[in-house]
């Protein structure tokens, strides 16, 4: 066993006689892990909570305007495609509803018109996504909370979070435009329930009115910013993606083309996203694990620097080079454990606080996906404390002995 070896004691003994300098060098590496797990971590949970809450939408099928099969795409929640100009006609819904009709499960279309404008609440100003839809549709989609959904023309429901930055409630009065421009006013009739992120429907910070009093203000009746199609079987959502794509994008120029997604599509999209942008960072953390295995490389060199004679020594009473070779790379790897150790137990207590900073939970922390990252992390801060003390290792494993006995 390696705590039975001769030469683990001797590397664990140089260390404590340095106690120091090998702290030193292992601060490099417990920062480099600490750094790289921590993000990992962070990386990890934010895929997984926005996975699950997209998949809680997972029978929704989008239609958006775009052209060029892609670009362009008007995600939930606000702002409209890249071209100002394009919507989906009435033409083109007709298409969409003949098309989904073909299932063999009930489908629900629920055609969208959106924009984002300013808003008043008294003397505070702020800005919204402004949604028009059939309120009978967008009960199929979201819950009220507290209050209902408008009767009248000049009734809105919004999203919570808009609720509880603006201090409104039910009856509360909100003007919508720019002071400078034509203003119009609506009255709370209802709070919705909290629904996180969506790919269809992003309402906890929106304003939902109805059809009438958003082509009323704003105009473009018939000309529609989103289609929503809920299927009524998850299990036909590919056969009906076909099928709408066959119906509204078959013989049609490029730039009429309109996009499709569904909620798998779009955890596919953002995973992977968060993903690069994760392992970028994770790349800009293990500059620290570079500059530590500099710290490391140079630590050993100055250990066999020190022991020349002690080498000698021991070569010249028969101790092989394989053995010299093991008791500093023993000594490398002590440095790499207790770097690595401390990282690990600073990293999880760093990742666990950094994740409910940035997200505001930690469901999703001892996930193994997320939790992986401590172990991985320990394994990379050892394997490069080892890496650095191979040359020097194997320097010192060839030295002359004769030499390695005169030198001072």
């Amino acid at each position: 066993m390696i705590l039975d070896d001769i030469f683990f004691s001797l590397s664990v003994r140089n260390v404590r006689l340095h106690f120091v300098r090998s702290v030193l060098a292992a601060i490099g590496i417990v920062i480099g892990v600490v750094a790289i797990t921590s993000i990992g971590i962070l990386g990890a949970n934010m895929t997984l909570s926005i996975t699950a809450e997209l998949s809680e939408s997972g029978n929704i099928i989008m239609v958006s305007p775009g052209g060029g099969g892609g670009g362009g795409m008007m995600m939930a929640g606000g702002g409209s495609s890249d071209d100002e100009d394009s919507f989906i006609s009435e033409k083109q819904l007709s298409k969409i509803e003949k098309a989904v009709s073909t299932g063999n499960a009930t489908n629900t279309v629920i055609a969208m018109y959106s924009d984002s404008d300013t808003f008043y609440v008294g003397s505070d100003k702020g800005h919204a996504t402004i949604y028009g839809a059939d309120m009978a549709s967008v009960a199929d989609i979201v819950d009220v909370e507290d209050g209902s959904f408008p009767g009248g023309t000049s009734g809105v429901v919004i999203g919570p979070t808009l609720a509880g930055r603006y201090d409104l409630e039910v009856g509360s009065r909100i003007k919508i435009g720019d002071e400078d421009e034509s203003q119009t006013t609506v009255r709370v009739t209802g709070i919705l329930e909290e629904r996180g992120m969506s790919m269809d429907l992003n309402s906890d910070n929106a304003i939902i009115a109805t059809e009438k009093w958003f082509t009323s203000f704003y105009g473009g009746e018939g000309e529609y910013d989103q289609v929503n199609i809920i299927a009524g079987d998850i299990d036909e959502i590919d056969f009906l993606e076909d099928a709408i794509d066959h119906a509204v994008n078959y013989r049609v120029d490029e730039d009429d083309q309109l996009n499709i997604q569904d909620s798998g599509s779009m955890v596919d999209t953002i995973s992977s996203t968060i993903g690069t942008i994760v392992t970028f960072m994770m790349a800009i953390g293990a500059i620290s694990l570079l500059v530590a295995a500099v710290s490391i490389f140079n630590v050993m060199l100055m250990s066999v620097t020190e022991r020349i004679k002690e080498i000698g020594i021991l070569r010249s009473i028969g101790t092989r080079r394989s053995e010299i070779r093991r008791m500093f790379l023993y000594e490398s790897m002590i440095l790499g454990v207790i770097g690595a150790g401390i990282g690990s137990i600073l990293s999880f207590i760093g990742g666990y606080s950094l994740t409910f900073m940035m997200l505001g939970t930690t469901e999703y922390f001892f996930d193994p996906s997320s939790i992986m990252y401590v172990p991985i992390g320990m394994l990379v801060g050892i394997t490069i404390c080892v890496i650095s003390g191979v040359y020097p290792a194997w320097s010192a494993a060839n030295m002359d002995p004769i030499d390695a006995l005169r030198a001072d």
